[in-house]
This record gives C-alpha cells, structure tokens and sequence, in this order.
C-alpha cells in the first residue's frame, strides 16, 4: 500500500502534471487569436460605440448649443497629445 502510493505521487509529479501543462499550453498556443466571428462581433460593437458617440454630441448641441465643443470628431480616432 506505501509502495503504489508513492508510486502514483511520483507519476503524477513527474508525469501527469508536465503532460496535463503542456496540453493545455499547446492548446492555449493555438487559439491565441481571433476568430472571424470575434472578430464581425468586436467591428460591430466599433460601429455601435461610434453611432453612439455621435448622437451624445448631438444631444449635447441641443441641450446645450452656445458652449464650444468638447473635443473635435477627428479627435476620435487619435489619443490625445501630452505637452511636454
């Protein structure tokens, strides 16, 4: 009973564990991107957010005209500058 119980400890250190990592490394390896049904998702929510975002200024021109804009539309698509 001692003897196959330290037997199993050892196999399973030594063998189970490394190859039940690896399997999964290999996996995890190979389904690193997106797929093309993540990526239709995510370009739809893009569009969504971007429609979105347009009508928010739009409210914001109607609830409130005489103030400047916040930020110009082109500035969506850059990060804004830092001055140095």
């Amino acid at each position: 009973m001692g003897m196959s119980l330290g037997l199993i400890a050892i196999l399973s250190i030594f063998v189970i564990l490394p190859g039940m990592i690896l399997h999964f490394l290999t996996k995890w390896r190979s389904s690193n991107g997106l797929s093309p049904d993540d990526e239709r998702m995510l370009e739809d929510l893009w569009r969504s957010a971007r429609e979105m975002e347009r009508r928010i200024e739009t409210l914001e021109n109607l609830v409130e005209p005489d103030q400047r804009p916040r930020r110009a539309p082109e500035d969506n698509l850059r990060p804004p500058r830092r001055d140095s």
